[in-house]
């Protein structure tokens, strides 16, 4: 439940496999963009960045391209930017990804039963990471050590996070009409009437979109918000 109204969530679940450490977050769709915040997330919450991560194979082909393409535009990939490697699970091969697949029934079981309410997905995401930090307090399976204190043996091998996060948006690029709307996943996103016709670049994040003009393309048009170092013209827009 979302602001008292119940809808359909899609979470990104990723598992630490020698410690059973968990990470859970919530998002409105399965899309390049959640999936590319989710390993961000995901690696600022464990502190680091694992050697590999091991995919499920479903919608191998979309995973691989959203993996190796960073977001279907110009930039960094998840695997260049973090600097792991990718390997995905083979179909029908329930063993070579057992432990997410494990992680997935214990949130349903233990972090979504019964239905949490939450007033955005902010504060369900809070809820979630907390639950996720309070698990590593736990043991699983017949360890005697909890799951926290075998996750700081894996944590040794982790590489570091890097300076500068990946942006996880997806990046197409696009044309201002005579309207002045640029369209985005079948939606029209108005603009300043002065950047009629200009080519753009739309990032699609989770929660909003931005369109940006690239620099030197229109020296007297005044910004509408302060520019970026490569851009000229920023336009947001809540999702």
């Amino acid at each position: 439940m979302i602001g008292g109204v119940g809808q359909k969530i899609r979470f990104f679940c990723m598992d630490v496999p020698q410690s059973d450490a968990p990470f859970v977050k919530a998002y409105p769709a399965e899309t390049t963009e959640a999936f590319l915040d989710g390993h961000v997330s995901a690696f600022a919450f464990f502190g680091g960045v694992p050697l590999s991560v091991l995919y499920d194979n479903r919608r191998s082909r979309w995973r691989r391209s959203a993996v190796t393409a960073g977001g279907s535009g110009p930039g960094p990939s998840p695997n260049s930017a973090y600097l792991f490697r990718d390997r995905f699970g083979r179909p029908g091969k329930g063993n070579d990804k057992g432990k997410v697949e494990g992680l997935v029934k214990y949130a349903r079981l233990n972090f979504m039963t019964p239905i949490p309410q939450a007033a955005s997905f902010d504060d369900l995401n809070a809820m979630l990471q907390e639950r996720s930090r309070r698990r590593q307090g736990e043991r699983a399976g017949r360890h005697s050590e909890t799951i926290g204190e075998r996750l700081v043996a894996d944590l040794e091998s982790f590489r570091d996070l890097p300076a500068v996060p990946l942006e996880a948006c997806e990046k197409r690029a696009a044309r201002v009409s005579s309207t002045a709307l640029v369209r985005y996943r079948c939606n029209d996103y108005s603009v300043p009437t002065a950047y009629g016709f200009r080519d753009v670049v739309v990032k699609g994040f989770v929660d909003e979109v931005v369109i940006l003009c690239p620099a030197g393309r229109s020296p007297d048009i005044a910004a509408p918000t302060a520019p970026g170092p490569s851009c000229s013209s920023r336009c947001t827009a809540s999702r």
